[in-house]
């Protein structure tokens, strides 16, 4: 049988490519990629029970950032410059002349919030997590205050991770005053937490800045004919025909659409009405999981799972999971005084903390002649990494045994395959069997 050239191989498995969506999901869900707003992955009534005589003694999380404000005003910007000019021409379709007015009022509301801050919405989501957290272990909570254990709160250092933080700690001492001298001032490291941008990224910036296979890749994968197509079909829903033939980049163009479309959600209660700011008028669901598709892309390349024969991408959060192991086994030496570690960083360190980790989703690369797309591969945006995210550890303990479970966007998720639970089907694991499986022995 003829082997395809790997051009050839590369455009037969893009035409396949478009989104295919899981059942549990609505239909537009992956469309939003990593601007997903969160939603806890299960419902913690069914939750496993420790196994009898174990109790909670210790609790640690990485957790992204809340729903917040796009970092610029950049995609507004250049839409309301093409609005303009389009209505000065008489060219707006009719859903396009109330286009220009969404976009002003979004881009205020943003401004309003801070360019790249926490929106209302991430201010709940980091709440109503921390709240979940201490109705999860009421036990260690109330042990906490009994021998006065601490609890350390650390960031990014950037100021959506600070407010995240702040947000988090602030609802846990709201429900339970007691708390609030536990609670040690949120520190900044940067090395564990803006991995990507300290020294410990050294080589990864090297590489997003000048590896050719890699900006080879996406250049295939997104300057193809649908995505052409995709841009014709959002820009028409606004601009008249004429004007569309008229827009010299119109991937650029639809890309911003869908930047405004993927943000929104995050921004919800700023809205008029609180409810959203319809901004899937201006694109369908089809266009957008294929946008969603080309965002997901990169992310995939740049900080996940990436090329199989390579792990640039994700070898630098090895700092963070260190501090995980090291948080738990100090514990287990009675050299730490905490009952909590809690840390808020970003996406840029939470995908390839899943990918290192082998977290479900994120264990799939991928290579040059079988390229990532979503007909072969299950790595979602929306699903690793989505606004709130997190990956948390819950200890006990029972006569020196100390057990570990870890919840992923708070579902009990088991460790990657090498290690092995308590029993079948257990989502409990020795904290020996974890550093066997891990390497760290």
């Amino acid at each position: 049988m003829r082997r395809l050239s790997p051009a050839l191989a590369l455009c037969a498995l893009l035409v396949a490519a478009l989104p295919a969506q899981a059942a549990d999901q609505p239909a537009h869900y992956d469309g939003y990629g990593t601007k997903a707003p969160y939603a806890p992955g299960q419902n913690p009534r069914t939750y496993q029970r420790p196994p009898a005589g174990f109790t909670p003694v210790f609790t640690e999380n990485v957790s992204r950032h809340g729903s917040r404000a796009a970092t610029d005003s950049e995609d507004g910007d250049l839409l309301l410059a093409l609005w303009d000019k389009a209505e000065a021409e008489g060219q707006l379709t009719r859903r396009g002349e109330e286009f220009g007015p969404k976009v002003r009022a979004l881009l205020d509301a943003m401004a309003k919030v801070g360019y790249g801050n926490l929106s209302g919405r991430g201010k709940q989501e980091m709440q109503s997590t921390a709240r979940r957290m201490q109705q999860r272990l009421p036990a260690l909570f109330a042990r906490m205050v009994r021998d006065g254990e601490k609890i350390d709160v650390v960031s990014s250092g950037q100021g959506r991770a600070v407010d995240s933080a702040n947000q988090y700690t602030g609802a846990l001492a709201e429900t339970d005053p007691a708390l609030k001298p536990l609670i040690g001032p949120t520190r900044t490291d940067k090395d564990l937490l803006y991995f990507h941008k300290a020294a410990g990224g050294a080589a990864y910036r090297d590489y997003i800045a000048n590896d050719q296979r890699l900006a080879g890749t996406l250049k295939s994968i997104t300057d193809q004919p649908r995505t052409h197509e995709a841009a014709r079909s959002v820009l028409r829903r606004i601009f008249k025909d004429a004007f569309v033939e008229q827009i010299t980049d119109q991937v650029t163009a639809a890309q911003a659409v869908y930047n405004l479309y993927a943000i929104a959600p995050a921004m919800s209660e700023e809205s008029p009405d609180g409810e959203g700011w319809g901004m899937d008028r201006y694109i369908s669901h089809h266009d957008a999981a294929w946008f969603g598709y080309l965002g997901d892309t990169e992310d995939f390349y740049e900080k996940g799972p990436g090329f199989a024969d390579s792990d640039i991408t994700y070898k630098m959060a090895g700092v963070l999971l260190d501090d995980l192991f090291k948080q738990v086994e100090a514990k287990r030496a009675g050299t730490s005084d905490l009952g909590a570690e809690l840390r808020f960083t970003h996406a840029e360190e939470i995908i390839p903390l899943a990918a290192l980790m082998g977290l479900p989703g994120s264990t799939e690369p991928v290579t040059p002649e079988e390229p990532y797309t979503y007909a072969d591969n299950p790595w979602r945006g929306a699903d690793v990494a989505p606004l709130g995210s997190n990956i948390q550890w819950d200890v006990y303990e029972k006569n020196g045994r100390y057990l570990v479970r870890m919840l992923y966007n708070e579902k009990e998720t088991p460790f990657k395959a090498a290690c092995h639970p308590i029993s079948k089907g257990s989502k409990f694991y020795d904290l020996d069997e974890l550093e066997r499986c891990f390497g760290r022995g």
